[in-house]
């Protein structure tokens, strides 16, 4: 038998529409502890309602809290575990865990983007469709997987892409890594090797800017006088920021915190190519990281685990390029 942990965090997938007004809030109690779904003969399931938080309200501390759960459901001899978590931060939550823990065991995330009593509502098959994977040989050594609308994607490339659309999650670029069928799961691509950095504390405050068009200094300079612990900035193009934004960013680097640039670009990887006055190669040359293939979000919860780490400048480099 396949022990399987189910760890419910709340969500839409958690959550009812009121029939008068059409707002969706969070049951009274989770309507999936008493969800019937159609398991593998050779599973068995144990439930925790963990927390019952809209995703808005997920915390580093909730995800450490999750990861100790999860290694303490190892310790305790279980297979696998399945998650289910609301759509806005799933994916940070999900990449908190692959970077942590990620090869522990198989670990499944799943949500739903219609509440338990929309029309159409996509909760229950995602949340069967998780438990196979979670269930099946091949998912063992994949880290954590995001499994929703018959698509299983990697923690570490995956975002939500659309606000309602229940095919909001896509991984850019490189497409998922397998899909739920009806009667198989199907693994088509492989994964590169992922640096693990086990944390116990998740402290420190690491904001992220988005730069635009005109943008100039002032931003960056109040956020260099501020007590930051590391920044993340959302370049344009393929790494590159207005000139103006640079003396502030000299002066954070010169007092020693990290700042970790991706692209704004939804496809793509973020790269020093342009030699011209804030382009990708005068930032690196300055110590700005290029954070390859991640989005804002999750270069951010690297910072964090680099942070609580104590990495050093090179360790950093190494796993902010991974």
């Amino acid at each position: 038998m396949k022990k399987i942990l189910v760890l419910h965090t709340g969500g839409t997938i958690a959550m009812k529409a009121d029939a008068l007004t059409g707002g969706v809030l969070p049951d009274v109690a989770n309507p999936l502890l008493d969800a019937q779904v159609l398991l593998p003969t050779d599973v068995e399931l144990v439930v925790e309602d963990i927390f019952n938080l809209p995703s808005p309200q997920i915390t580093p501390e909730h995800m450490l809290q999750l990861k100790e759960r999860i290694q303490l459901a190892k310790m305790a001899g279980f297979d696998s575990v399945v998650i289910t978590h609301g759509t806005d931060t799933l994916e940070e939550t999900a990449f908190f865990l692959d970077t942590t823990i990620g090869n522990l065991l198989p670990i499944v995330i799943t949500g739903a983007m219609r509440s338990s009593n929309e029309l159409g509502s996509d909760g229950l098959y995602n949340f069967e469709s998780a438990i196979r994977v979670a269930a099946c040989e091949e998912a063992v050594g994949k880290g954590v997987m995001v499994v929703m609308n018959d698509e299983i994607h990697s923690a570490c490339y995956v975002t939500k892409t659309h606000t309602t659309n229940v095919a909001t999650f896509r991984t850019p670029t490189l497409g998922p890594i397998g899909f739920v069928t009806k009667s198989r799961i199907l693994f088509m691509q492989e994964l590169r090797p992922t640096q693990h950095w086990d944390v116990s504390s998740v402290a420190g405050l690491i904001p992220i800017v988005k730069a635009y068009a005109g943008m100039h200094a002032e931003l960056f300079e109040a956020l260099a006088e501020s007590a930051i612990d590391g920044l993340v900035i959302e370049a344009l193009g393929a790494g590159n920021l207005p000139p103006d934004t640079l003396p502030p960013l000299q002066h954070m680097l010169d007092r020693g915190l990290p700042i970790a640039l991706v692209s704004r670009c939804f496809n793509g990887v973020a790269e020093p190519v342009y030699s011209y006055t804030g382009g990708g190669r005068q930032l690196q040359e300055m110590g700005i990281i290029f954070a390859n293939s991640l989005n804002s979000q999750k270069a951010r919860i690297k910072l964090l685990i680099a942070h609580n780490r104590g990495l050093s400048r090179a360790e950093l480099i190494r796993f902010m390029e991974a």
